[in-house]
């Protein structure tokens, strides 16, 4: 895939990146350095490959799925202006 002059401009300004005509052709050339890139990858054969999160074999830490408070609820309100009971106070905005 190659990406022209008019491409460029375009995802410049989807991008709001302001480009004057004279950084076109270099940012052409960057992009269609990175789509090779991306092409290259994808002659790459993975049917054989399993996911994996690391190169070296491990599980992943998984915590406990509990429901708690947290143990911090002091802590959540402190800065709030109006507290009750743990939970925040705010003004009626609806009649």
């Amino acid at each position: 895939m190659s990406v022209d002059a008019t491409t460029v401009r375009r995802i410049a300004h989807l991008a709001r990146i302001a480009v004057t005509d004279a950084e076109v052709p270099h940012l052409q050339g960057e992009l269609n350095a990175m789509l090779a890139f991306v092409e290259q990858l994808s002659e790459v054969d993975v049917d054989d490959v399993e996911p994996m999160t690391s190169v070296t074999p491990m599980q992943m830490k998984k915590r406990a799925d509990v429901v708690n408070d947290g143990e911090i609820a002091d802590q959540v309100v402190a800065n709030a202006p109006a507290t009750e009971d743990h939970f925040f106070l705010v003004p009626k905005v609806v009649e």
